[in-house]
């Protein structure tokens, strides 16, 4: 496939790189079988123990010199990068596509995400702002600065192979830090082809070897990442059980997590909504990538005057939808990420029957020469009760949940009647139930969103949500201050040492 060749992917590939140094293979590769047709891509060579411990000092040693480059200048390698993506965003789209399942055009949407963030990055380093302070003691002056953490390890996860790594990443280095990034082993080769891509750009701008680095592996790769007391701050992206065992192991070292955890996403669509809009923003928050977001619409929470209307234009709408290969630009929608996530499909859907729910739309897996990976699943819809425990949990599968409301009220606690707290939205023309939905008694998402679905942020804003979603915030806004520690200064220009409060101290 040309793609592969374009990315410097081969059939088989180094896991383990510090900058633009690949690590000879030690171990067993690790194995990646495309979703779409259940080809083998490529394999990768797992990192070591003693070669994690390698990339680790070698980060270290990095950063020491890294962080005296002015941030200005870190930023002009960020742009570079930004440029090189440009460039590759062609394959890279299309490897994002074919490794991890999502529509091409979700693929190129992917890459797109990296290369606004480094866009974003760039003009951050130039805006690393402190705060001035006026002190209570005359001839003094207060002010706060930020200074880079260190190393900063990113555990990312399947279904964003690419996006998620760049959004810390890219913020990470202009910041001053170095990044240690350990992808999933589900898309091992989008990390490497990231690697690939960076290798040059580090090498014609004399970037010291170690800045970025890249380990590959299972959860075992992790775990050295959160142990380990050389990391100043592990961003983690994945499930919530995932992201409580990260959090208590940096914890218990004091670490600092960064942790985008599970999402069970609702949209409330109003009395006085627009419908058409309502229906867009449904679908493809439910269906795009397969149901494989975190900010996937999971459930849709409608008021009892259009129900009936709403089923009915979800029922034709389902109906319309192509299922098939993610790189034929007609489909909607592509496979699972493999036969473990088709199982959870399939669980969550008698257990949903088992509790009562009523399928509008049948769910299944599909069968045939088209879908010969057996990856592909019918997306589905089942009318429920908010007690169901099956709507509290996330299934990660193209898998709707309608309920009924009758007032906002009542809404609003069946959206918030979940652990988890990402992404919200309501659909409605109505001023008073849009600005009711956002206020402090509304959303208790981290995300909250009128007139548009759950899924699919900018990266303007703050990324993250609350509860068992596990607090972080990526991407805009200031997460850039998740990267850096805080100091406050205050100096002394007077000829005397006044003490704050007024304390005497006379000798």
């Amino acid at each position: 496939m040309d793609f592969l060749k374009s990315l410097s992917i081969e059939k088989t590939n180094r896991g383990t790189s510090t900058g633009g140094t690949w690590l000879e293979p030690l171990s067993e590769d690790i194995a990646s079988y495309s979703p779409v047709d259940g080809a083998l891509i490529g394999t990768v060579s797992a990192t070591t123990a003693g070669q994690y411990g390698l990339v680790a000092a070698q980060a270290q040693k990095a950063f020491a010199e890294w962080r005296s480059w002015p941030a200005p200048r870190r930023g002009a390698v960020v742009r570079q990068i930004g440029d090189a993506l440009r460039r590759q965003k062609e394959s890279l789209g299309r490897l994002v596509s074919y490794e991890m399942g999502k529509s091409l055009q979700e693929g190129w949407g992917e890459v797109q995400e990296m290369i606004d963030i480094c866009d974003f990055a760039v003009g951050l380093s130039r805006q690393l702002y402190g705060l001035a302070m006026h002190s209570e003691r005359p001839g003094h002056r207060m002010y706060e600065q930020y200074h880079p953490l260190g190393v900063v390890g990113i555990i990312s996860a399947f279904n964003f192979p690419v996006a998620v790594w760049s959004w810390n990443a890219m913020l990470a280095l202009v910041c001053g830090n170095t990044c240690i990034w350990k992808p999933s082993e589900k898309t091992p080769l989008c990390g490497v082809a990231c690697q690939n891509i960076i290798s040059h750009i580090f090498e014609n701008n004399n970037v010291p070897d170690g800045v970025c680095n890249l380990i590959t592996g299972d959860r075992s790769a992790g775990e050295w990442l959160a142990a380990d007391p050389r990391i100043a701050l592990v961003s983690a992206t994945g499930s919530t059980r995932m992201g409580k065992a990260v959090a208590a192991t940096v914890a218990g070292r004091l670490g600092r997590s960064l942790l985008e955890l599970g999402g069970n996403n609702a949209i409330i669509i109003s009395k006085d909504a627009d419908l058409d809009i309502a229906l867009l923003g449904a679908v493809f928050g439910a269906v795009g990538t397969a149901g494989q977001r975190c900010t996937t619409t999971r459930r849709l929470i409608i008021h009892e005057s259009v129900y009936e209307a709403v089923k009915a234009k979800l029922k034709q709408a389902y109906n319309q939808l192509k299922i098939g290969d993610p790189l034929d630009p007609a489909n909607h929608v592509g496979p699972l990420i493999d036969q473990a996530a088709v199982q959870s499909y399939l669980n969550a859907i008698e257990k949903c029957r088992a509790e009562g729910g009523r399928f509008l739309v049948e769910g299944g897996v599909l069968e045939g020469a088209s879908f010969k990976s057996g990856c592909y699943v019918k997306p589905c819809i089942a009318e429920v009760e908010p007690l169901y425990t099956i709507v509290k949990e996330e299934t990660f599968a193209p898998i709707l949940y309608l309920l009924k409301y009758q007032t906002l009220e009542e809404a609003i606690v069946i959206q918030n009647g979940v652990p988890q707290g990402l992404s919200s939205a309501i659909m409605t023309l109505n001023l008073r139930e849009a600005e009711q939905f956002l206020s402090y008694a509304g959303s208790d998402c981290g995300i909250a969103n009128v007139n548009i679905g759950t899924s699919g942020a900018e990266i303007g804003g703050a990324f993250g949500g609350e509860k068992e979603t596990g607090g972080g915030r990526e991407s805009g806004s200031d997460a850039w201050k998740n990267y850096m520690r805080r100091q406050t200064n205050t100096i002394n220009y007077s000829a005397a040492l006044p003490l704050a409060q007024g304390i005497r101290f006379d000798l």
